[in-house]
């Protein structure tokens, strides 16, 4: 299973630490964290047990578009009056619908056009973090995974600089474009990138297509999403940490806010703001779906057009799916 084990390690580390003789002594509060963290893990191991152990192939993203799917995600976007704005470059969409890994149906708008996004590629540094850990590059500690987890659930900037000073700046650059993962193509469109401290320091590489420090386009974000869904990322067990950094969300707008009306939800989701730049990005689990959503905004409006496009397009995904299976049977 890709998913859970994250809150058993949390509680070894601190075995370890303090001894077998308990030489020091946990608080009453931690024990209660941690029993919180072995919870929500379990749960999310659970609802999303359709993610696990699939042998889906990143590349099928890039082959599979889906027409009808297409039309419908273009007639919400025109009847939310957002048109225009997808014309204009201001606003890019995909939505992948995900339920079954190895045939995945996709629909974007401007999916290929790389946008400042702000926080959202921070998880990229979560990406470069679980990496490193798999890779025996770096060492679990309590501080590193409180940073992980904060940076991505409560979008912490300190926790971010932290993590990326330890996964190295540029050595995160070459991993994103390194050919086992190809997240960023400076031969294509580009793609996830950092080249910034999120800190005041000036950019210490910005990436070589378009000048930004902080960037994404929506294919390679749902890319990300796809690979921890189908376990191409890293092993269960560093999986298993993403995922909890990417549950829970702390920050309760775009689409979370968008979707906050319909019960039995999971999402794995992480957001950017700055300035006139919006974007958000999720993997939720809605009854026997599931689907990738992600949008980036370049307009003052832009938070309110992704929580305004969150409902109807879960609830085209729930129809949507709904047809497919009825026209198998």
């Amino acid at each position: 299973m890709v998913y859970g084990h994250v809150a058993d390690k949390a509680v070894l580390l601190r075995a370890a630490e303090c001894g077998t003789e308990g030489s020091c002594k946990t608080s009453l509060n931690e024990l209660h964290k941690t029993a919180r963290i072995l919870i929500t893990v379990t749960l999310l191991s659970c609802s999303l047990a359709s993610f696990a152990g699939q042998p889906g192939d990143p590349r099928l993203l890039k082959n599979a578009a889906d027409l009808t799917l297409q039309a419908q995600v273009e007639n919400i976007v025109r009847g939310q009056g957002l048109w225009r704005n997808v014309q204009s470059g201001e606003l890019a969409l995909m939505l992948v619908i995900t339920t079954n890994p190895d045939h995945p149906r996709v629909a974007e708008l401007n999916g290929h056009q790389m946008m400042y996004a702000a926080s959202l590629p921070k998880i990229a540094i979560l990406f470069g973090a679980a990496v490193a850990l798999d890779r025996g590059q770096l060492k679990m500690t309590d501080t590193l995974h409180d940073d992980m987890v904060s940076m991505i659930r409560y979008s912490c900037n300190d926790c971010a600089t932290r993590v990326l000073e330890l996964v190295g700046r540029e050595e995160l650059i070459e991993l994103l474009q390194s050919p086992e993962y190809d997240f960023y193509d400076a031969a294509g469109e580009g793609g996830l990138w950092v080249g910034k401290n999120y800190d005041p320091s000036p950019a210490y590489h910005r990436d070589p297509l378009h000048n930004l420090s902080h960037g994404a386009t929506a294919f390679q974000v749902a890319r990300f999403y796809y690979r921890l869904q189908t376990g191409t990322l890293v092993s269960p067990a560093i999986a298993d940490l993403m995922v909890e950094a990417l549950s829970e969300p702390g920050i309760r707008h775009k689409f979370v806010k968008g979707l906050q009306r319909i019960a039995g939800l999971t999402i794995l989701r992480k957001s950017g703001t700055w300035e006139n730049f919006h974007s958000d990005s999720a993997l939720v689990r809605s009854g026997d779906n599931t689907y990738i959503i992600v949008g980036l905004a370049n307009n003052p409006q832009g938070d309110q057009w992704l929580t305004r496009l969150a409902e109807p397009l879960n609830n085209l995904v729930r129809d949507y799916s709904r047809r497919l299976r009825l026209a198998q049977n």
